[in-house]
């Protein structure tokens, strides 16, 4: 992960280290949070519905550990232009033409993978996150060795903020971060142990999911389950944010970034399954962390799609491609998170995408995984 720009600064301003791995190693959170589309296609007609197959579970496999079964279909993936005004950022629903796609039926987690998940993956393996290595002087020749620190990026958002034009100004790099330590070495995930795990890149959840004999889902196969079944609904759970007074997922309450007031029942990330679940049986498809998918993020990838096609069970762009870094390798975040607000961004609503550097992970980026229905050679 060179990146040139990076370098030259690192080597002559080594004092802003910080916000450099912030573009380095997290991503562009201004992209991630506020470029990325908003809401669900405003369907009316039926071409677009979901058609949900009735494929029996017991006839597959016998129910893994805290899976649900997402029986497979036809719907409609993607956003509608229309919906670009539901969110004070503009260029939402620039990436998520929509398009019918069809998923053959999986299982995958109802929740979040936890740190205690996690933790049981690296006392089995040894395994150590990205997070927890040291930055070599062959990923940054002629970096200053002593600014070269294992770490990660903590959302640390200011008293007031008088513009949302500068991501900086709530991001900061904390020596130390990492998945045991999500606020930097002193804090500790003790107690949190059925909380989601953060601070992951992709590949350490690829490697979790290898381990566990599961894998990433793909875009299409995360959004039909974040569907729940419904047709048409701009969220997991129907039409309403709040429902009989009570939020269905956990997100940003208050003026962001600086007043989250916790009116959902929680301030920041919150422990899984405290929402209710979706048709399926899942829990937290909105809000609360971001999840991984399997797939390349490609900001034109949805546009290459063929009118009136059908898509079946497609694992996403060749390529990486984001034009405003289009350096920078990223793979497709999903769900929105405990920093999603409406004033920036609204990613918890069905159909949304999000992005970020596949080596990168955060305090609020987590992910689940599936297990794949293996076919015999005469199906």
């Amino acid at each position: 992960m060179k990146n040139k720009f990076l370098l030259l600064i690192l080597v002559l301003l080594p004092v802003v280290f910080a916000q450099l791995l912030v573009s380095f190693r997290v991503v562009n959170k201004k992209e991630e949070i506020t470029m990325v589309s908003f809401a669900t296609k405003n369907i009316a007609n039926s071409k677009y519905a979901c058609s949900t197959a009735t494929s029996k579970v017991a006839s597959f496999a016998k129910n893994p550990k805290q899976m649900q079964w997402i029986p497979g279909g036809t719907f409609s993936m993607g956003t509608d232009s229309k919906l670009e005004t539901l969110c004070q950022i503009g260029g939402l629903t620039s990436d998520c033409k929509p398009h019918k796609v069809t998923v053959d039926g999986f299982w995958m987690d109802e929740h979040e993978v936890t740190n205690a998940e996690f933790e049981a993956f690296v006392k089995a393996t040894g395994y150590k996150t990205i997070a927890e290595i040291t930055p070599t002087l062959d990923e940054f020749p002629g970096a200053n060795p002593e600014m070269l620190v294992a770490g990660s990026v903590v959302f640390s958002p200011p008293a007031t903020v008088a513009s949302l034009e500068n991501y900086l100004n709530w991001w900061s790099y904390e020596k130390g971060a990492n998945w045991k330590h999500p606020f930097g070495s002193n804090s500790s995930i003790k107690g949190k142990e059925n909380y989601p795990v953060v601070h992951v890149a992709w590949e350490d959840a690829m490697a979790y999911a290898k381990w566990a004999g599961k894998d990433l889902p793909t875009e299409a196969e995360w959004e039909f389950a974040a569907r729940g079944g419904l047709i048409n609904k701009k969220f997991a759970w129907g039409n309403s944010f709040v429902v009989n007074g009570k939020s269905m997922a956990n997100t940003f309450q208050g003026v962001f970034p600086s007043n989250d007031t916790g009116s959902d029942g929680f301030k920041g990330i919150a422990p899984v399954k405290q929402y209710p679940k979706n048709g399926y049986g899942l829990y937290d498809m909105s809000g609360n962390v971001w999840e991984w998918c399997s797939d390349w993020y490609d900001a034109s990838y949805f546009d290459t799609i063929p009118e009136g096609a059908i898509q079946r069970n497609p694992k996403g762009s060749a390529k990486s491609y984001d034009p405003q870094e289009p350096g920078v390798l990223k793979k497709v975040h999903r769900g929105g998170s405990f920093l999603c607000s409406d004033q920036y961004c609204s990613r918890y609503v069905m159909g949304t995408r999000g992005k970020g550097d596949w080596r990168t992970g955060t305090n609020h980026l987590g992910f689940r995984c599936v297990k794949r229905i293996k076919k015999s050679s005469n199906q």
